[in-house]
């Protein structure tokens, strides 16, 4: 089951990732949130060091854990 967050607003938004190469040759982990459960990329959790926060259009975003 995918990691859920539903918004101040209602609507419920799934967290996905990807792994891009950089054009510098780095492979980097890129994390983001849909509305819909992809096939590809779904986690079941928030990654160690991150936590979830609304943006101010209601949009969440994961930040680095202080």
């Amino acid at each position: 089951m995918a990691f859920s967050f539903t918004n101040s607003k209602g609507s419920t938004y799934f967290l996905h990732s990807t792994v891009t190469t950089l054009k510098n040759g780095r492979e980097q982990t890129l994390y983001y949130f849909a509305k819909k459960v992809k096939e590809q990329g779904s986690l079941d959790a928030i990654p160690a060091g991150f936590e979830v926060v609304e943006s101010k259009n209601g949009l969440p975003v994961l930040k680095k854990s202080a």
